[in-house]
């Protein structure tokens, strides 16, 4: 933003249609659950590696 910007800083001209919203918010939803299961993924196969050995105790 500058000075001889007349839009307030919340208003960046851009206006979505109630259908580009809706789609918007499908795709945050489907990113944001795809990450949510490879984070799983990483947990499980790093669960998986470590073996037994980790979850009994080194010792």
């Amino acid at each position: 933003m500058n000075a001889m910007d007349p839009r307030p800083p919340a208003d960046n001209g851009i206006v979505l249609s109630p259908a580009q919203q809706k789609a918007r918010r499908q795709r945050n939803i489907a990113i944001g659950l795809a990450v949510a299961l490879l984070c799983a993924l990483f947990y499980a196969v790093t669960i998986a590696k470590l073996g037994s050995g980790a979850i009994k105790g080194a010792g």
